[in-house]
C-alpha cells in the first residue's frame, strides 16, 4: 500500500536585521548570557544581574518595584533610578524617554535570544548613556517548531503567561508575541512596624509585539511594533502607579561580506506615560494623607544611527552616527490641604544628543588591537517649570530654565592575545558620558515622608575607567576574570539638604522623620573592583557555573556635596555572588539551583540606613512531557531570607518578596 508523503516545505531562512558584534569587542569584558540562561530565570531583569557587576537600582526586581526605580548599572559607581547603563534591543534603546529607567514588563520575554553584556564599554559605537556598559538584547531570528511559551500559576495570588508565534509568509518571517501577569504581592514592611496603612505591592500587566523580516535586495528589513501597560500598587494604600508605552522601529541592514561593505540605517520612536500617587504616612503607620498625584507624564523619544563597517585580511573599520531627542513633561497635583490638592506643577523639557564615531581593529596572529574615537554633542532646551493654585489659577512658580549644551569626545582602546590551550590575555582603556534624564532634571518625587527635588542645572556625567583580565576555554567549561578601575565624574546623586519638620524653599513642608534631598552633581565616584566568572562541566548532563564581583568605590564630594566624602555611593554593594547547578538527571527531567548572595548597601546618600546583607535559593524542576512540552516547579527564596530593600528615615525597612512556589507549563526547544 502506498503511503502518502508529506508536501515538501521550503525552509525559509532570514538573517538577523543587525550587524555581527565587531571583531574588536573580544577585547572588552563581555558576558554572554543564553536563551537557555534567560529562560531558566522568573524574570528577564533578575537573570541579567546574576551577571557580576551587573545591579538593579534597588533589590527588587520588576516583580514588585516602582517603575521609576527600574534602573540598571554595572560596576557599582552606585546606583541609580535612571540606569547608568544603555540597553538595546537589537540596537533600539529601551532605556525611558523620560526617566532612562528600563520597564522590563514591556520586553516580551519570549522573543529574546540573547544578551551581550558590556562591562565598561564607555561611549564607543553605543553612543550616550553607555556610562558604565551596554546590555544589548538580541530578539529571535526564528523559534525552532515556530512557538514558544510559558503558563505558571502560585503563592502570591500569582497566575502568569507568556507566548511567540513564529511563521513564515513568502521570503518574509513574522514574530508575533504576547505575555501578561498578575500577583497580589506582599506586604514589603517589616511585620513589628506595620499599620493598617501599609498594604501589598500587586501587580497588573500586558505587553505584545509584532515583528517582520524580510530579504530585501542584499539586506534584512525588520519592522516592529510593541505596545505595554502594567499597574502597580506601591504598598501604602493611596500610592499607586500605571505605566503605559509604545515602541516603533525600522532596521535595514545588509551584513558584511568579503570586500563588500556591511552598513545597517535604523529608525524609531518610543512613548511613555506615567501615574504615580503618593502619600505621606503617620508616624504609627495607621493612616496615609495624599501628598502628591503624578497623574500624567507623557513622553516622546526618537532617533536614528547608522553605521558602515569594512572587513578585510583582519581589519575591522566601522564610522557610524546616532542622534536621539526626547520630549517630556510631569503633570502633577500637590499640596494637599483641607481635603484636597491645592497646587498643580507642570514641568518638563527637551533633550537632544547626536555623535559621530570611528572604530577599528586589526588582528595580527594572536595579537587583536582596536580603538575607537567618538564626538557627541548634548543639549537640554525649552524647559519649564509652572505651579499654580487649582481654584484661582494664580501662578505661585514660574521657572524657565536657560538652555544648556556642549561638546563631550570619547574614545576606548583595547588589546587581545590569544595564548595555547585556550587561553587569552585582554586589557582596555575606555571613556564614556551620559547626559542627566528630563526626570533628574525636572521631576520632584516623595516617597512616603521623604521628599526629591529635581535640578535642571545638572551637567552630564563622565566615566573614565581601565580594565585587564585573562580567560580560559576547553571542552569541559570555561572561566574568566578581570580587575577594573573607574572614576565617575560630576556623579547625580540624591543629596541630603535638610530634615523634618520644617518649611523648605520651592520644596514646601517636610513632616517629622521626612528627609529633603535634590539630585546634584556630588563630586566624583572612584570605583575599584575584581570580576569572575566560571563554567565547568564535570559531565555533560551537569554543570556548575559561578561568579562573584567585589567592589570598593567611596565618593569625593569635593566643593560640591563635602558631607559625603569617604562615604560609599548609595545602593552600591561591595561584594555579590552567584553560585548555579544544572543537572539533566534523566531524559525528561531537569533541574536547577541558584543561590546568589550580596554584601550590605547603603540606602542613602549619608550612609545612614544600612541595608544588611543577604542571601537567596531559587529552585526549578522541567519535566518533559512530550516533545517540547514540559511541567514544571519552581521556588524562589526556598528559606524564606528577609532582603532589606529599603529603610525610612525612622527606621522601618522594607523587604523583597517572601518565599514563593510556582507550578507551569513550558514548550521550549
Amino acid at each position: 500500500m502506498a503511503i502518502d508523503q508529506p508536501p515538501a516545505v521550503e525552509t525559509v531562512v532570514v538573517q538577523p536585521a543587525r550587524l555581527p558584534p565587531g571583531a574588536g569587542e573580544a577585547a572588552f569584558s563581555i558576558v554572554q548570557v543564553t536563551a537557555e540562561t534567560l529562560a531558566s530565570q522568573p524574570r528577564l531583569d533578575e537573570a541579567l544581574t546574576d551577571v557580576p557587576g551587573v545591579s538593579l537600582f534597588r533589590r527588587t526586581t520588576s516583580l514588585g518595584s516602582n517603575p521609576t526605580t527600574q534602573g540598571i548599572s554595572l560596576r557599582g559607581v552606585a546606583g541609580s533610578g535612571a540606569s547608568r547603563a544603555l540597553v538595546t534591543l537589537d540596537g533600539v534603546p529601551q532605556n525611558d524617554p523620560f526617566g532612562g529607567w528600563v520597564i522590563w514588563n514591556g520586553i516580551p520575554a519570549q522573543t529574546v535570544g540573547g544578551a551581550r553584556i558590556v562591562r565598561g564599554a564607555g561611549a564607543g559605537p553605543y553612543g550616550a548613556g553607555a556610562l558604565t556598559g551596554a546590555i544589548s538584547l538580541d530578539e529571535r531570528t526564528t523559534i525552532p517548531g515556530g512557538i514558544a511559551g510559558e503558563i505558571s500559576a502560585g503563592e502570591l495570588g500569582y497566575y502568569g503567561g507568556s507566548a511567540a508565534v513564529d511563521a513564515a509568509a513568502g521570503s518574509t518571517r513574522l514574530l508575533f508575541a504576547l505575555q501578561g501577569e498578575h500577583s497580589d504581592g506582599w506586604i514589603p514592611v517589616e511585620k513589628s512596624r506595620r499599620g493598617a496603612a501599609d498594604s501589598k505591592l500587586a501587580l497588573d500587566n500586558f505587553g505584545g509585539s509584532f515583528r517582520t523580516l524580510s530579504e530585501i535586495g542584499p539586506g534584512v528589513l525588520a519592522l516592529r511594533a510593541s505596545a505595554f501597560t502594567e499597574k502597580r500598587q506601591s504598598g501604602q494604600f493611596g500610592a499607586a502607579s500605571k505605566a503605559k508605552g509604545t515602541a516603533y522601529s525600522a532596521t535595514y541592514a545588509v551584513a558584511p561580506a568579503g570586500a563588500s561593505l556591511g552598513w545597517r540605517v535604523q529608525a524609531w520612536l518610543r512613548t511613555s506615560d506615567l501615574a504615580n500617587t503618593s502619600v505621606a504616612v503617620a508616624a504609627d503607620r495607621n493612616s496615609t494623607t495624599p501628598a502628591n498625584n503624578q497623574f500624567a507624564t507623557p513622553a516622546r523619544g526618537y532617533g536614528v544611527n547608522a553605521a558602515v563597517r569594512r572587513e578585510s585580511s583582519g581589519s575591522s573599520l566601522e564610522v557610524g552616527a546616532d542622534v536621539r531627542v526626547a520630549d517630556g513633561e510631569t503633570r502633577e497635583m500637590f499640596r494637599y490641604m483641607a481635603g484636597d490638592f491645592t497646587r498643580i506643577r507642570v514641568a518638563g523639557g527637551k533633550a537632544f544628543v547626536g555623535g559621530l564615531y570611528a572604530e577599528g581593529s586589526r588582528t595580527a596572529g594572536d595579537l587583536l588591537l582596536t580603538a575607537g574615537v567618538r564626538l557627541d554633542h548634548w543639549k537640554s532646551y525649552d524647559a519649564k517649570r509652572v505651579e499654580y493654585d487649582r481654584q484661582t489659577g494664580a501662578v505661585t512658580l514660574n521657572e524657565g530654565p536657560a538652555d544648556r549644551d556642549g561638546l563631550v569626545p570619547t574614545a576606548r582602546a583595547g588589546l587581545r592575545y590569544s595564548l595555547d590551550g585556550g587561553w587569552a590575555l585582554r586589557g582596555a582603556a575606555y571613556a564614556g558620558f551620559r547626559p542627566a534624564t528630563l526626570n533628574e532634571l525636572h521631576r520632584p518625587f516623595r516617597v512616603g515622608n521623604d521628599v526629591t527635588e529635581a535640578n535642571a542645572g545638572l551637567k552630564p556625567e563622565r566615566l573614565y575607567g581601565a580594565e585587564a583580565g585573562a580567560g580560559w576555554s576547553g571542552a569541559q567549561g570555561s572561566w574568566s576574570g578581570g580587575v577594573f578601575y573607574n572614576r565617575l565624574e560630576d556623579a547625580i546623586a540624591n543629596v541630603t539638604v535638610g530634615f523634618g519638620p520644617g518649611t523648605f524653599p520651592v520644596a514646601g513642608f517636610i513632616p517629622a522623620g521626612g528627609v529633603l534631598r535634590q539630585r546634584q552633581n556630588a563630586g566624583s565616584v572612584d570605583a575599584y573592583g575584581v570580576e569572575t566568572e566560571a563554567e565547568w562541566r564535570p559531565l555533560p548532563a551537569f554543570t556548575v557555573n559561578l561568579a562573584g564581583a567585589y567592589t570598593h568605590a567611596k565618593v569625593d564630594g569635593g566643593s560640591a556635596a563635602p558631607q559625603l566624602t569617604g562615604l560609599r555611593p548609595a545602593q552600591t554593594p561591595r561584594v555579590s555572588a552567584l553560585a548555579g547547578l544544572s543537572w539533566q538527571v534523566a531524559q525528561p527531567l531537569s533541574l536547577r539551583v541558584d543561590v546568589r548572595y550580596e554584601g550590605m548597601r547603603y540606602d542613602d546618600d549619608l550612609n545612614l540606613r544600612k541595608l544588611g546583607a543577604g542571601a537567596t535559593v531559587d529552585f526549578r524542576a522541567d519535566w518533559r512531557v512530550a516533545g517540547p512540552v514540559s511541567v514544571f516547579v519552581a521556588g524562589e527564596n526556598l528559606f524564606d531570607s528577609n532582603i532589606e530593600t529599603a529603610e525610612t528615615g525612622d527606621g522601618v525597612q522594607s523587604f523583597g518578596p517572601p518565599q514563593r512556589f510556582r507550578v507551569g507549563l513550558s514548550v521550549r526547544r
